[in-house]
């Protein structure tokens, strides 16, 4: 699952890019985004700032005390009908993008960064759903699917990655032809095996 991706182009590139109003006014975002921090989203036809994943709550297995909750970064393809995502799937479509992402290879304790990206794109997206949250505003999550290819020799999922034409189909799309979207990209993908050490921030889940 992805914990970590990259994000490098400016907001107005970006804007430019979906052809999008930008509705970020002076906002500025980190060239690498971890769940729990904020991210830029297109959602309904703007250029959004988000927090990456929606709150969990939890409570002190002593205590039972609520915790700060964690963020759900990651939403299964398979699982997107289940309670915790189907209205954000039926209704909140939006588009992540990003320049790359990572995974954690290698063994406990010494576990480096490989980035994934397309090697012909500087620029893509990937499937997400947003909603409205008390805890943190907006939110959004990453959709993952199963690995194929290249991808899967680093891990058994993989950010469910969108063709340019198929941009609109995935945010107002019924939800049976958004879902028939849920696959594994089949073009050609980079990985760069960085030796970066792994650091993640906080805690993620994946439902």
């Amino acid at each position: 699952m992805c914990n970590l991706y990259r994000m490098t182009k400016n907001k107005a590139e970006v804007a430019a890019w979906f052809g999008a109003v930008d509705a970020l006014g002076g906002a500025n975002f980190g060239d690498e985004v971890f769940p729990g921090y904020p991210g830029l989203v297109f959602a309904e036809g703007q250029l959004r700032s988000m927090v990456w994943g929606f709150p969990f709550a939890q409570k002190s297995k002593k205590t039972g005390e609520p915790l700060k909750p964690r963020p759900v970064n990651n939403a299964r393809a398979d699982k997107l009908g289940g309670f915790f995502w189907r209205q954000s799937f039926e209704q909140r479509r939006c588009l992540i993008p990003l320049t790359a992402w990572a995974e954690a290879e290698g063994p406990a304790g010494s576990k480096t960064r490989s980035w994934m990206s397309l090697p012909d794109e500087s620029l893509f997206a990937v499937a997400g759903i947003w909603r409205k949250s008390d805890e943190w505003g907006a939110v959004y999550s990453m959709v993952m699917t199963d690995a194929e290819g290249p991808a899967a020799a680093v891990h058994s999922r993989m950010p469910v990655v969108l063709a340019p034409e198929d941009h609109g189909m995935w945010t107002t799309g019924a939800p049976e032809q958004a879902r028939a979207l849920c696959s594994a990209w089949r073009g050609d993908l980079m990985i760069e095996r960085s030796g970066e050490p792994w650091s993640g921030r906080g805690q993620t889940a994946l439902l």
